[in-house]
């Protein structure tokens, strides 16, 4: 299994699930209370999320579990079937009415000649049926979830071959699953395309890939990887279900789309595009179907507010060009548009629906921006605006503008970081101490462990959450032993978890909270999938391993050497000196050793482990000069990065 993070960018979650040895706790009054006063003024008498979520539903899986090859269990449609009650007092009711549409599953009409298949995987796959067979949109998270897909669609609707993909965007739910419904020999022999908007395969392999190990570590909080699927646990993963723990692959596109307004068609499928960078993702585009009436948004439109900077970290979106595109979406498709589907939740119906949809969605985008702008501009930092930013209740009473996936308060922040970054330009935080350090300091000056925790136990007992969990964190981190602080922050946790309306901040709290309680899960190492490794670009493979070099282990040496890939018809020279890897393509350059040898077994050799010294043996790699000089490389290297350092505690 490939497991691979970096959240919806170039790698995706796929850790194990299990029971914690303690279990959650009960909802305290003052969560009762919240969550009951909670649901007071939203629009409860509006069902038509719900409509529209059911609509067009055709079948599902007999059997709810989606299996590997080797028969384990790479997504169970059953989960989340204890969605199917009241809200109880452990969740958000916005929330749980969220999850409820989302643990939906099965294959469902969009329009004539236009089919998804929901709720296999954290997006959707789009069936379009053209003259002679069918064309797909965003193959899902991995080729399990995929071929399960295509295998309800085949059952219900007839067998029939694939002509094109579409990859809407650079995210790996939205490809990883390409092999589960097309093969690279079909591609390659022209039988099949694979459509996607420019940059696609950069962004496919980079986006994330450099800060992978941290972000999969994050990302393990983002979704709740941990946490049991249960009313006191993990509800879902804001804009979908869950994710799959399969395998992730990838096919190169034999086409890009470069520019709004370019034409295709396929198999007499017209399609009209729109490329909109720097949105979602960095590579992404909206398909109009002229003939069908039909338009794909990608994720750029979804039944919940989006990240603008997701909580397992990623490069800030651009709130502004995002409202902008919605609007440029509006004028080139609007006025012909009957259908809006999208790669995660469900679509809207008719022109008045569609139309409402994108300009409130529009809308919710533009306010976040401006208005965290306008504040940034009187002095206000981003802890300050995020206080203060609320949406209109003309825009907040759309259940689609809510913030189920990317939170307000989250947002403002990132809008405040794209254009001012961290520092608030107070002096004071300039140069602050690191947490455990502050956190000795500010327990001392409260007058010790005891005098803290007695006041987290007050606060928690007037349910003031957010402050016992800021002292609890200083506690935590000042007496990373204190058996009685971990397990009053971890109740802070839970109960701010059980209020929360985005999911996404439910599955980090109560991941906090889990791990205070019972450690930090020992997890596989973390792994990038052939598919991906075999994609990256050579000058991008010497970057990670640059960012591997280890200070002490590299100290003194002076080392220059020369990889030669034959079956790429390239050569990188390689100096490391000063601790510091610099890399270029040179074929004359001077060199301690030149080592020959084919791209793949490159990447065993330093991404998957294998043995220098048999490898060269078995003539798979040829040293010439000093055979030193590569151990000595090799020696500098840090080994796989951790996925499992702490968080919650120093």
């Amino acid at each position: 299994m490939n497991r691979i993070i970096a959240g919806f960018s170039v790698m995706i979650l796929a850790a194990p699930m299990f029971t914690a040895a303690a279990e959650p706790g009960p909802a305290s009054p003052a969560s009762a209370a919240h969550n009951a006063k909670f649901g007071d003024g939203l629009p409860w008498t509006d069902q038509s999320e719900s409509a529209l979520a059911a609509r067009g539903f055709i079948a599902t899986r007999a059997d709810p579990l989606i299996r590997a090859a080797d028969g384990r269990t790479v997504f169970d449609l059953s989960a989340y079937a204890f969605l199917n009650t009241q809200a109880p007092q452990t969740a958000n009711p916005s929330l749980w009415r969220h999850a409820q549409l989302l643990a939906q599953h099965g294959l469902f009409q969009v329009t004539d000649r236009i089919y998804q298949v929901r709720g296999f995987d954290i997006s959707n796959i789009t069936f379009i049926r053209s003259d002679t067979g069918w064309i797909i949109i965003d193959p899902l998270t991995t080729t399990e979830t995929a071929r399960a897909a295509i295998d309800l669609l085949n059952e219900k609707l007839g067998a029939a071959p694939i002509k094109a993909v579409i990859y809407t965007h650079s995210h790996a739910d939205h490809f990883g699953g390409v092999k589960g419904v097309i093969n690279a020999a079909d591609v390659a022999a022209g039988r099949v395309e694979v459509i996607a908007p420019q940059g696609f395969m950069e962004h496919a392999v980079s986006e994330n890939l450099i800060a992978g190990p941290a972000m999969s570590r994050r990302a393990t909080y983002q979704f709740g990887a941990p946490l049991p699927r249960s009313p006191r646990g993990q509800t879902g993963a804001g804009i979908g279900p869950g994710i799959p723990t399969g395998t992730i692959s990838l096919i190169a596109p034999t086409r890009e789309i470069r520019t709004t307004g370019e034409r295709l068609t396929i198999d007499g499928v017209e399609m009209v595009f729109q490329v909109t960078p720097g949105t979602e993702a960095p590579a992404e585009m909206n398909v109009f179907f002229p003939a069908l009436k039909a338009l794909c948004m990608a994720e750029n439109a979804n039944a919940t507010m989006h990240n603008v900077l997701p909580p397992r970290g990623a490069l800030v979106r651009d709130a502004k060009a995002w409202a902008d595109y919605l609007t440029e979406s509006i004028a080139l498709f609007g006025a012909n548009t009957d259908v809006i589907f999208m790669s995660h939740t469900w679509p809207r119906w008719g022109k008045a629906e569609s139309a409402g949809f994108l300009n409130s969605h529009r809308d919710a985008y533009k306010f976040l921006h401006d208005q965290s702008v306008r504040l940034m501009n009187q002095g206000f930092t981003a802890p300050e605006i995020a206080e203060r930013i609320a949406l209109p209740a003309e825009i907040a009473n759309r259940w689609y503008n809510r913030g189920y996936y990317g939170a307000l308060k989250h947002n403002a922040r990132a809008v405040y970081q794209r254009y001012l970054g961290w520092y608030d330009a107070n002096p004071a935080r300039l140069d602050a101490l690191p947490p455990q350090d502050a956190a000795e300091r500010y327990v001392q000056a409260i007058g010790g462990g005891a005098r803290v925790l007695d006041i987290i136990n007050a606060a928690l007992a007037a349910g003031d959450y957010r402050w016992a969990a800021e002292l609890g964190a200083h506690l935590v981190f000042a007496e990373p032993d204190n058996a009685q602080a971990k397990a009053a922050l971890a109740e802070a946790f839970e109960q701010m978890g059980y209020q929360a309306e985005s999911m996404l901040w439910r599955n980090m709290y109560l991941t906090g909270a889990q791990e205070l309680r019972n450690g930090v899960a020992a997890r596989p190492p973390t792994t990038v999938s052939p598919d991906m490794l075999s994609a990256t670009p050579t000058p991008m493979l010497f970057d990670l391993l640059a960012i591997r070099i280890d200070p002490e282990k590299a100290a003194g040496k002076d080392l220059a050497l020369r990889f030669v890939f034959p079956d790429q018809g390239e050569t990188t020279a390689v100096t490391l000196k000063n601790r510091v890897l610099v890399h270029r393509n040179d074929a004359t350059a001077q060199a301690q050793a030149v080592i020959t040898i084919s791209r793949p077994n490159f990447l065993r050799l330093f991404f998957q482990g294998a043995d220098g010294r048999a490898m060269a043996l078995r003539g798979e790699m040829r040293i010439e000069g000093d055979a030193g000089a590569l151990q000595a490389f090799g020696a500098a290297l840090d080994r796989a990065a951790p996925n499992d350092f702490p968080i919650v505690t120093p």
